[in-house]
């Protein structure tokens, strides 16, 4: 096989391994007390799998961003797996119940 051969093949390749590769996965968690958190704090744009731990009937996990806007529902505690697509810009989550005080923010480039 020539040099470009074994290239083209290299490249074929890897543009499949990269399209067929699963969202990014990031963690958002409301729990006990009045706890949120997620675990970044800048993220290229681009599809993740959101997973929230929603540990508290008393609060929910609501996040919101440039064309997004989900949340859980206060009253039931359950883990729950979303598919977003986020965009540049500062995305905040936050509890509907207490959002002066259970809140946060991160950004996309």
């Amino acid at each position: 096989m020539t040099r470009i051969a074994i290239a083209a093949l290299v490249l074929a390749v890897w543009t499949a391994n990269a399209a067929a590769a699963p969202p990014r996965t990031i963690t958002g968690t409301v729990g006990f007390g009045y706890g949120i958190h997620m675990n970044v704090t800048k993220l290229r744009h681009g599809t993740y799998r959101l997973v929230v731990r929603d540990r508290s009937p008393y609060h929910d996990f609501h996040l919101t961003g440039p064309g997004v806007n989900v949340a859980t529902d206060v009253g039931t505690t359950d883990t729950r797996t979303i598919t977003v697509e986020l965009r540049k810009g500062v995305y905040r989550y936050f509890c509907d119940s207490h959002a002066g005080a259970m809140f946060g923010t991160f950004a996309v480039v």
